[in-house]
């Protein structure tokens, strides 16, 4: 065996599992969707710690002033003092928070082709409908929380993470 090859395998796995493992942000000003979402990421066991924001500018406030990098980001677009398609451009047109390629997704209710069309000019990477039913929901955030798992990111790489 060669060990030399299989160091840096095992190194580049390790900083994968480790940034998967940051927090899941959601941005949801609706205390029973607050509720129903912490359920549903309770009884599917990931091992991300969930931080909830009831305002856009809460969020961003967080994602700002903390060294983590988060996971993903799931946005409601109608929030009160900064709403998701603001908070979007902000994260966005801001170097140092663009360079953390955090995945921005909206997760909403409010659901028509003008927010769809809004949503993907500003470059994000999902737009879903909450479903009405829990189940249906706990499928949905199965479904994301898989994807990005598997999805190969900036973030999976230590050396991104040092020029920030």
């Amino acid at each position: 065996m060669n060990t030399s090859k299989e160091t840096p395998e095992i190194q580049i796995e390790k900083s994968r599992v480790v940034n998967k493992n940051g927090p899941v942000i959601i941005i949801e000003d609706d205390v029973d969707d607050q509720v129903f979402l912490t359920e549903i990421f309770e009884r599917l066991k990931y091992p991300n710690k969930v931080l909830f924001f009831s305002n856009g500018q809460d969020a961003l406030d967080f994602i700002n002033e903390s060294h983590q990098f988060p996971f993903l980001i799931l946005s409601d677009i109608n929030m009160p003092k900064l709403n998701g398609f603001e908070l979007r451009e902000k994260l966005r047109m801001d170097m140092r928070l663009n360079i953390k390629c955090i995945p921005y997704l909206f997760f909403t209710t409010a659901s028509n082709l003008q927010s769809v069309i809004d949503a993907y000019s500003l470059s994000v990477q999902g737009f879903f409908v909450k479903q009405d039913s829990i189940s249906e929901l706990e499928k949905t955030i199965y479904f994301i929380m898989e994807y990005w798992r598997r999805c190969a990111a900036p973030n999976d790489f230590p050396e991104l993470q040092s020029r920030i």
